[in-house]
């Protein structure tokens, strides 16, 4: 071979070297080009071989570029990762649509069409339609609107007109609820009667989402012009309670005038007409409701078998305590020490009655005593919110029962117990509840309900139906107990439910409250024997009789309270009337 041929052949493996070499370097950088002068007559390991280095046979050119070097600011090759790949071309976006109807994400689609629409959201029985009229009481009207939820109470157009741009004033819609509320809870009525009527006047002005809430002493009041803006809040506190029909049957009235269309009551003349009720004066003096509570005491001990001396002796004992109670309310005392002097002077006369051997019956006096004292109205209205569901008002009623009662244990206790001590030969085994003089004690009952009529402050055209629905109660009972042989307690229970029953209905054909109808009616049946031989039980030191008599006398009050409201429900099944929808109850499963 030739210098030439070698020298060419030399030139052409160095060429063949030099373009490995260059491209082992430009792959690795800078260190592997070093690495690969000084070790390329090897072959590299798999480990010393970078797993981002393109295979032999491609291009050098056509291997994506690394990012060991460093780039300017302005290379268009430095991109965000989000960006779109070279060579992709978007889609047009669609034309926007810029009708009223797309814009809304709660507008209807294109394709609804309300003719053909299924009724998806109409339920089975069709839409409530609450009527306004006189045709349905506005108690069991606003009853039914106040236990269905928010959203699906009917919405009716205002009874009361005001002012269309403005609206109605707010404020003194709501206070003038709350007054109206005060007036109702103070004179005895029920929490959901008070927030039936609470919630009628407050709709009657178009204050359509209003949640009323009644406790014992504190009304409160809430409303929400609409799901986006803030709720308006009100309360009012009741100082102070007193007994007033009367006053009772205006303000359901007035009631009665707001939630009707045909009768227009502007805010003033509603304000100036709830001033006159409260500036009422009682329709019976001060001398007649003492004559009143004698008649009641006297009516009561002939009930238990006492004669026209007896009766004498119970009346003049239940005056001179009544004088009493009033010289304590006017020292400012509380009601407990009124109950407790008032109870004195009717056990006094009993017993000094017994001490002088008197052939009168002693019992007979104080029982009369005890029927004029015992907290028949409270009772009847805490066991009336308990089973209507407002529990923390019907415990506070009960509490107050339970002052009173103590307050009269308290003062009948301690004339017993001088009496025991003097050796007064009361006999706790007379009972009145074995006398059977159907006549006699029938007039004794009406006599009874009208005096305790003229107690509460009724209206005069409503004594006469109480004093002979009291009769009825009595009939009833003794028919059962001293004829049919019945306990007493289911008698009590069957006439408390027949006073509840016509006093309901009574209520309703005049458009009224129900208090007046059924509270005085029940005087004849409240447990006055068997208060005092259990208190007498306890002043002889014998306890297991006197808690025996106690517990049926609390047994008897239980089965009024229950028979009045159990009657009152009752009644609601013959007011059949059309467009108004049934009241539904709270529904449970085993307590849970």
């Amino acid at each position: 071979m030739s210098e030439a041929e070698d020298r060419d052949e030399d030139r052409g493996h160095q060429d063949e070297r030099r373009d490995r070499d260059r491209g082992g370097a430009e792959s690795r950088g800078g260190a592997g080009a070093t690495e690969a002068e000084e070790g390329s007559a090897k072959p590299q390991s798999d480990e010393a071989r970078s797993a981002f280095s393109p295979p032999s046979g491609v291009a050098a050119a056509t291997a994506r570029p690394t990012w060991t070097e460093p780039r300017a600011e302005d290379d268009p090759q430095v991109t965000s990762e989000f960006s779109l790949p070279e060579g992709f071309v978007p889609p047009e976006p669609p034309e926007a649509d810029t009708s009223a109807a797309t814009t809304s994400a709660f507008s209807l689609p294109h394709t609804y069409d309300a003719r053909h629409a299924p009724p998806a959201f109409t339920p089975a029985e069709g839409v409530p339609i609450l009527r306004l009229t006189k045709e349905a009481p506005w108690q069991d009207r606003m009853r039914t609107m106040l236990r269905m939820p928010v959203a699906e109470r009917p919405t009716p157009e205002s009874a009361q007109k005001h002012d269309a741009e403005e609206g109605p004033a707010v404020p003194r819609v709501l206070d003038l609820t709350l007054r109206i509320g005060e007036l109702l809870l103070a004179g005895g009525e029920g929490a959901e009667d008070v927030e039936a009527a609470m919630f009628a006047v407050s709709r009657s002005y178009g204050l359509d989402r209003v949640e009323p809430n009644v406790t014992f002493t504190l009304l409160n009041i809430s409303y929400q012009p609409s799901l986006v803006e803030d709720p308006v809040t009100a309360a009012r506190t009741v100082r102070r309670r007193g007994t007033d029909y009367t006053r009772l049957s205006a303000v359901f009235q007035l009631v009665d005038d707001l939630t009707s269309p045909g009768t227009d009551v502007s805010l003033e003349e509603a304000y100036r007409r709830l001033a006159v009720i409260r500036r009422n004066r009682h329709p019976y003096p001060g001398w007649a409701l003492t004559a009143a509570n004698g008649l009641l005491a006297g009516s009561a001990s002939v009930l238990v078998g006492g004669g026209p001396a007896v009766f004498f002796c119970a009346a003049i004992g239940a005056m001179l305590g009544d004088r009493l109670a009033w010289l304590a309310a006017g020292r400012g005392l509380p009601e407990f020490y009124q109950f407790l002097v008032a109870a004195t002077p009717p056990a006094a006369i009993g017993v000094t009655l017994n001490l002088v051997h008197s052939d009168l019956r002693a019992s007979a006096v104080i029982t009369g005593g005890l029927f004029a004292l015992l907290p028949g109205r409270a009772l009847v209205a805490g066991v009336q919110d308990g089973l209507t569901g407002y529990y923390i008002t019907a415990a506070a009623r009960l509490l107050e029962v339970l002052y009173f009662f103590v307050g009269i244990v308290i003062g009948v206790l301690v004339v017993l117990y001088a009496g025991v001590q003097l050796h007064a030969s009361l006999d706790p085994d007379v009972t009145g509840n074995t006398v059977n003089r159907p006549v006699a004690q029938l007039l004794a009952s009406v006599a009874l309900s009208l005096a305790f009529a003229v107690l509460l402050q009724q209206e005069r055209s409503t004594v006469i139906p109480v004093a002979l629905n009291g009769g009825v109660a009595w009939l009833v009972y003794g028919s059962m107990h001293f004829t049919g042989k019945i306990s007493p307690v289911a008698a009590t229970a069957v006439a408390a439910g027949l006073v509840g029953l016509f006093g309901q209905l009574l209520s309703r054909y005049q458009f009224a409250s129900s208090l007046p109808y059924v509270t005085a009616a029940i005087g004849p049946l409240l447990p006055g024997s068997a208060t005092y031989y259990g208190l007498l039980g306890i002043a002889q030191n014998d306890l297991d009789d006197g808690l025996l008599s106690l517990s049926r006398a609390v047994a008897t009050a239980l089965a009024i309270a229950i028979g009045v409201n159990l009657g009152s429900e009752i009644s609601r099944l013959f007011l059949r009337v059309p467009g108004t929808i049934a009241r539904k109850g709270a529904k449970r499963t085993r307590g849970f």
